[in-house]
């Protein structure tokens, strides 16, 4: 090519290819900015969906009849006295719950101690229940305060009572009823509001 000057050389190159590459990378680059924008969307969501669960005991998830129902349970029987017994199946939410309604109570300021009933072998189920006194049995190397005690003022979760020994839950009954704990190896009952 003669572009008039002497000596010049002028190069073609085709670089159809690199603009084929760089419009590829444009549309990546507007695919990554709106899925940013989406996560940004998503985590706002999120957040919001946490503040409501964090706020349970004023806002349930769900809008069915049955869930209305529940949450006017809760409204009426958080602000009493009540001993309640929820049931349902394993993993239905009973101590989820059990905490609404510990929330909605003048007992919230103190503690809500959840015992998973099933869970603890039935030879400690006595002791970590109603606590003990140093040598009430082999081990018994100083007192515990069982969780009955240590949820006194506040509310004490029962999970899988049934699952509990018959003979416990005939103690457990006697505790529900009098309002008495009776540490193993003690000769003096301990009184309890929860």
């Amino acid at each position: 090519i003669d572009d008039g000057a002497p000596g010049s050389v002028v190069i073609f190159r085709d670089i159809t290819s690199r603009l084929a590459r760089e419009s590829a990378l444009r549309e990546a680059l507007q695919e990554v900015a709106k899925l940013k924008e989406r996560l940004q969307n998503e985590n706002e969501y999120l957040k919001n969906e946490m503040r409501e669960v964090k706020n349970l005991s004023t806002s349930m998830v769900g809008q069915s009849s049955v869930m209305k129902d529940v949450r006017g349970q809760i409204e009426v029987v958080g602000p009493t006295d009540a001993t309640v017994l929820i049931t349902g199946e394993s993993g239905s939410g009973k101590e989820v719950l059990a905490k609404l309604i510990h929330d909605q109570s003048l007992r919230s300021k103190d503690s809500f101690v959840p015992v998973n009933c099933g869970a603890i072998p039935r030879d400690l189920l006595e002791s970590e229940l109603f606590g003990h006194q140093k040598g009430a049995f082999t081990g018994a190397v100083s007192d515990r305060v069982g969780k009955i005690v240590s949820a006194d003022g506040g509310t004490l979760f029962l999970d899988e009572i049934g699952d509990m020994p018959l003979d416990m839950q005939v103690k457990l009954l006697r505790v529900i009823q009098e309002r008495k704990v009776d540490p193993v190896g003690s000769n003096q009952s301990v009184t309890v509001n929860v």
